[in-house]
């Protein structure tokens, strides 16, 4: 893997909301234990992966507008390559 040219401008967003689900998945741990109802955990697991999906696009966002930009000005294909493989594995 290639290193970063830049800072990413999103990082203290990303965090924040990494945060907040590694927290709710913590919640959804406790409600899995004290056997609470499974419509209820799964609405709260829902929660969690569109929590977690939107990171996803924030970084991917971030990525696009910086690392990937500057790999097309540079014709860095092997960037180019890596960016579409991990964008790929993220739609799975």
């Amino acid at each position: 893997m290639s290193e970063h040219t830049h800072r990413h401008t999103e990082t203290k967003q990303v965090i924040n909301r990494l945060s907040r689900a590694a927290g709710h998945l913590e919640a959804i741990k406790k409600m899995v234990e004290e056997e609470r109802d499974c419509g209820e955990v799964l609405i709260q697991l829902a929660a969690v992966r569109s929590a977690i999906n939107s990171v996803g696009r924030i970084i991917m966002t971030d990525h696009m507008e910086h690392c990937v930009a500057e790999a097309v000005e540079h014709g860095d294909r092997e960037a180019l390559e890596r960016f579409s493989a991990a964008v790929a594995q993220f739609l799975k």
